[in-house]
């Protein structure tokens, strides 16, 4: 479920691609959000802040922040990984729910180094959320990357967080934990080993496919060429429409797709299931404090003839606010006081 990759040396650019693989529709939508835009942790206010940072973000059913980039070109990308395992909540570290977990990186940090800087000053804690409408709990990871090239990878393991930082870390996609994931790629010839390049969708095969034809990429000439030699990698790792293998129900289907440049700010969003290719190119976008949040309606804006296309900079509409869910809105639907606040139409 989901590949991320980085090309840091794309003609003087860097690139970042994602799969989103999910066994449902998410219901995402395009989001821009605000500089100065006021939230806290979800968990239970004892983290506020203001974002420093306008974004552009794609959401899981308009509650959760699953993938964006900032103005500053921080960008981040959540991926599930099952071996995910968070801790018992202390109280006196700071913590984060799921749903704002990416979101807080793109609201205050313009690079990785700021961020992962943060997360080990501050140790903080990741809180999970129960889908209110499926009962999943997710077990994810969190991917980051910035214009000047860098990466992280920040994993939560028997309570622990583990952050691989660095610019050598292009790759990620899901189960076993990252480290593990290093020494499986380090059997793949060309990368120490002597296996041949695999060819499943198993997450350890996508990783050595995405790893392999991401440092053979030949230089692009255009902003043009970079974005479909990183869509042709990402593809190349993505999940065709399929009934759920045998024994592996967990595993998912390719539902959208994003390249970014993180260089010169543009967000392309593609789905496989209305397949039209939008995008947003930032500095075309009014993150001004005190302006709107405004969204992008894929489910209904997305379509084969006569739908969105192309640059949809000027095509967010206002909505109100951005609601993430957080543990008060679980504590509502619990105790019966009705559903979760929600900025999707009814």
């Amino acid at each position: 479920m989901c590949t991320r990759v980085v090309w840091p040396d794309a003609d003087g650019a860097v690139i970042v691609g994602r799969n989103m693989d999910y066994h449902r529709d998410l219901g995402t939508n395009l989001w821009k959000l605000p500089r100065g835009s006021r939230r806290d942790d979800g968990v239970d206010g004892a983290l506020a802040w203001q974002s420093r940072y306008g974004s552009i973000v794609a959401t899981a059913f308009d509650m959760i922040t699953v993938d964006g980039v900032n103005e500053a070109g921080l960008a981040g990308h959540v991926l599930w990984l099952a071996e995910s395992s968070y801790g018992e909540l202390d109280p006196s570290r700071p913590a984060l729910s799921q749903a704002v977990w990416l979101q807080y990186f793109l609201d205050n940090f313009a690079t990785v180094a700021e961020a992962v800087g943060w997360i080990t000053s501050n140790r903080v804690q990741v809180v999970q959320l129960t889908d209110p409408v499926t009962g999943e709990v997710p077990t994810i990871h969190l991917a980051l990357d910035d214009a000047s090239g860098d990466s992280a990878i920040i994993e939560y393991i028997d309570g622990d967080v583990e952050v691989h930082h660095g610019a050598e870390f292009r790759v990620m996609t899901n189960s076993p934990k990252y480290d593990e994931q290093l020494a499986l790629l380090s059997q793949i010839d060309g990368f120490g080993g002597e296996n041949p390049l695999p060819g499943t969708t198993l997450a350890p095969d996508r990783f050595a496919r995405a790893a392999h034809y991401v440092r053979r990429l030949p230089q692009p000439r255009t902003q043009l060429e970079a974005i479909a030699s990183m869509f042709s990698v990402i593809r190349n790792a993505a999940q065709p429409f399929r009934l759920p293998d045998e024994g592996r129900p967990d595993a998912s289907q390719t539902i959208w797709q994003v390249v970014a440049d993180l260089t010169r700010l543009r967000y392309v969003f593609e789905s496989t299931t209305r397949p039209n290719i939008v995008w947003v190119d930032l500095a075309d976008v009014d993150f001004a404090e005190g302006s709107p949040p405004l969204v992008l309606d894929l489910g209904s804006g997305l379509a084969i003839e006569g739908g969105l296309a192309g640059n949809v900079s000027t095509k967010f509409e206002e909505r109100g606010e951005l609601h993430f869910l957080s543990l008060t809105d679980l504590r509502r639907l619990a105790a019966g006081h009705g559903a979760v606040a929600s900025s999707r139409p009814s």
